[in-house]
């Protein structure tokens, strides 16, 4: 199938051009070229990389952690049509046999393909934390970290385990890192009250960054810069950021921005209230009560988030003012590069996947193309 996007806008690798097209084959992009003098038809205003999510428990009712045989395929096509081309199923604690047959279902769901975002791979959020922080997690399913166990689980999930978090300061940890690392998994460090210098001995092993920084997570101190020091000021450190103005204040997702605007990947932790009305939800096994878009435990605690990523963009740019582009960026190409698929996702060149997003001039989201495919909202 060849077919051709035309844009007012088009945001390239080199950023934005204006008036030009994309050539698309077989769900690949052929070629960047303008439009051709006297064409006036335009299918975008602003044709932009679809946004990647790599930190999702649920939505549209569902978790992923549900066995319902539906479940991955209304994710995937909720996601996609909140403008995300690709995402990452996210576990959280519970007993290792139910995280086992999570894990089954997304790998088994990624072979197979299906309608929607494509899934990239599982995110294990659990059970390797400590219960300093533990936000929603239940912490009487928490686990020590063994290596046996953990190869179990990349082999449960027939080589799509893309990231495993845990917490640094946990015995093991930094054996834990490395071997997860030699065997392509990426590893987040969260849900933890690890010391700046446990954060940054295991940014040494390998760890590549945060779980939605500042959440879960021993905070900013100037005698003890914890982990978000560490995570703020090493350079090696891609930091996840729910940028919906309540798990982070506006400032601090400023602070962010100005510290490591580069090392951003923004997220939804969405899970399975978003995109549903205000009312009781449940989470980890919790009830939980929606409240004008806000879920809290009984406890008063936030339990995820109803955030959708095209929101998040535009929280970036008129809460913090970031550009566009930028707000972009954090949102593709920047997940893209943190699970190693930026050669085929995450920003529009030739060569790459037709994963693609229509936005209007305030960046609210017309259409999602997934490899070329247009996804009906």
């Amino acid at each position: 199938m060849s077919f051709v996007l035309r844009a007012r806008r088009l945001l390239s690798e080199q950023g934005w051009l204006d008036d030009h097209q994309l050539r698309i084959e077989d769900g690949t992009i052929v070629a960047i070229e303008p439009i051709p003098a006297g064409v006036t038809v335009r299918d975008a205003g602003l044709l932009c990389p679809a946004y990647i999510d790599i930190h999702v428990h649920g939505g549209a009712g569902v978790d992923v952690m549900d066995d319902a045989p539906q479940t991955l395929d209304s994710l995937a096509m909720h996601k996609a049509r909140e403008g995300v081309g690709a995402w990452c199923p996210t576990t959280v604690t519970a007993p290792l046999d139910a995280i086992h047959a999570a894990l089954k279902r997304i790998a088994e769901r990624r072979q197979r393909g299906g309608p929607g975002a494509q899934i990239l791979g599982s995110y294990l959020e659990g059970p390797y934390f400590t219960p300093q922080n533990k936000g929603a997690h239940p912490p009487e399913w928490f686990r020590e970290l063994d290596i046996a166990e953990l190869d179990a689980l990349i082999a449960l999930a027939q080589g799509s385990l893309s990231v495993v978090a845990l917490a640094p300061e946990k015995p093991g940890a930094l054996q834990a890192i490395r071997h997860l690392k030699q065997r392509g998994v990426r590893v987040m460090l969260g849900h933890s009250a690890a010391t700046w210098a446990q954060t940054v001995a295991a940014f040494d092993a390998g760890a590549d960054g945060l779980v939605h920084c500042f959440n879960g997570m021993t905070g900013l101190h100037h005698r003890e810069p914890g982990m978000v020091g560490a995570g703020l000021t090493d350079q090696r450190a891609r930091l996840e950021l729910i940028a919906d103005g309540h798990h982070v204040h506006p400032a601090a997702m400023q602070l962010c921005a100005h510290c490591a605007g580069e090392r951003i990947v923004l997220i939804t932790d969405a899970m399975r209230a978003a995109g549903m009305p205000d009312g009781r939800y449940d989470i980890c096994g919790y009830d939980v009560e929606m409240h004008d878009g806000i879920v809290r435990t009984a406890a008063g605690g936030l339990a995820g988030s109803t955030l959708s990523l095209d929101a998040a963009v535009r929280n970036m740019v008129q809460q913090v003012g970031v550009s566009p582009e930028e707000a972009i960026a954090m949102a593709s190409l920047h997940p893209a590069k943190l699970l190693g698929v930026d050669d085929e996702l995450g920003s529009i060149r030739p060569g790459k996947r037709a994963s693609l997003i229509a936005l209007d001039s305030k960046l609210h989201l017309q259409q999602t193309w997934v490899q070329g495919l247009a996804i009906p909202l």
